[in-house]
């Protein structure tokens, strides 16, 4: 059997999330936004005039200024506003705590334009920022957060975040740490070495119940529990090691700032200042290995074997591409992390009243009935619906991105509960 082609970087951009084409007498205005810690973004208004409210569409890394739902917005009524982050395409030092002040420059932006209303979709990870969002913005100072998650200020009492007045949950997963925690390949055993791998708890291997794709695999439960809390243990292991370069970076700059630091010789200046500021990166190997990739009997639907990225992820597994793979230690802690990063989808939830909508796809092979089916339950809004569209992450169905029929009915679903509303 010929060893199938895969692709060693999936194509990606705007194609993706991309709308066809807009109604006539669309007015599109590009909008630089700064906001207020000094970070740049773009975003790109849409509206036929008139609208009272605004529908805003955002990604930690995406760019979401030509979402497919913006057509459908605009023909029931309302304005539509995609934004691209400081972090466009590049997670590798991703803060989350600094990326929602970009959330809180647009929607500030989107009030002075005059919208009365401001409404969000979270689209996948777009789901988890804007959540992270607005429970910190409902958070009355001094309580909000006062650091990034590796221990850096970052004083989100001194900002104005204005909330918005409704949230759509689209296919959202529970934030890219969760999301890490449980994709993590556990089996590896030498963060240096992306070959290394204790077979007992490797999920590709036939011993623990794989069974070669395209085959269902059927792992034991005792194996799973292993797994999951090997999966943990992995991810306190990458946690320590950014903590680590993080207090040594601190240790070397207090002796930077020390009153003492000009008298000593210039060597050693230039050996604690080197060290304060040496840039260290992280490589995190074998981020493709969710048990549930390849064993449909858990949390069943109407998803395919495979991952997001690949119907082969015993093999994208060992590739360079994939979630997470290249981290600054911040960035690992702050977005990566399922133990440190505060973009908790559920974690946030309980501050997050505005009436919600939960979109589910249910061929989704990245974001899985029981996440959705936990949002929808442990969200406190007194106004909350759901609805299970066929399609898979992206709202495609089983025709590839040419079947835009899940697309078109999240986005009708999406507009009638929107007029309902505002």
């Amino acid at each position: 059997m010929a060893f199938p082609q895969i692709a060693r970087y999936r194509a990606a951009g705007p194609s993706l999330w991309a709308f066809d084409k807009l109604p006539d007498g669309v007015d599109v205005v590009p909008v630089p936004i700064a906001a207020e810690d000094g970070g740049e973004s773009h975003g790109t208004l849409y509206s036929r005039g008139g609208e009272r409210a605004v529908v805003c569409m955002m990604h930690p890394r995406g760019d979401m200024q030509r979402h497919y739902a913006m057509p459908a917005l605009l023909e029931g009524g309302f304005a539509a506003f995609g934004q691209a982050g400081r972090f466009l395409n590049n997670d590798v030092n991703l803060i989350h705590e600094r990326i929602i002040l970009d959330v809180a420059a647009s929607v500030r932006f989107l009030r002075e334009r005059g919208f009365e209303k401001v409404v969000f979709l979270g689209n996948s990870g777009g789901g988890a920022l804007y959540t992270f969002y607005q429970s910190q913005a409902v958070t009355t100072p001094p309580g909000r957060l006062t650091d990034i998650a590796a221990g850096d200020p970052c004083d989100l009492n001194a900002f104005e975040m204005p909330p918005a007045d409704g949230i759509i949950q689209l296919a959202t997963h529970l934030g890219q740490g969760k999301l890490m925690g449980s994709m993590i390949d556990p089996s590896l055993v030498d963060e240096r070495d992306p070959l290394s791998i204790d077979p007992s708890l490797d999920m590709y291997d036939a011993r623990n119940g794989f069974r070669e794709l395209p085959e269902p695999s059927s792992y034991p439960a005792e194996f799973l529990e292993r797994y999951r809390a090997a999966q943990s243990a992995r991810i306190a292991r990458i946690d320590a090691i950014a903590h680590g370069h993080v207090a040594e970076w601190n240790s070397y700059l207090a002796e930077l700032g020390a009153e003492a630091f000009d008298d000593l010789p210039l060597a050693e200046r230039q050996r604690i200042e080197r060290r304060a500021l040496v840039g260290r990166y992280m490589e995190i190997h074998r981020t493709e290995a969710n048990p549930a990739y390849t064993d449909l009997s858990l949390f069943p639907s109407e998803r395919k074997i495979g991952s997001f990225f690949s119907p082969r992820p015993d093999v994208f597994n060992y590739l360079e591409a994939g979630f997470g793979k290249y981290q600054t230690p911040r960035a690992w802690l702050s977005t990566w992390s399922a133990h440190s990063s505060r973009a908790s989808t559920l974690d946030c939830l309980a501050r997050v009243t505005i009436p919600t909508l939960v979109i589910a796809y249910t061929r989704d092979n990245a974001v899985f009935s029981c996440d959705t089916d936990a949002i929808y339950e442990r969200s406190p809004a007194d106004d909350k619906a759901m609805q299970r569209i066929a399609g898979d992450h992206l709202g495609y169905g089983p025709g590839g991105e040419g079947d835009r029929a899940g697309q078109r009915e999240a986005t009708r679903h999406i507009v009638a509960w929107l007029q309902e509303r505002f």
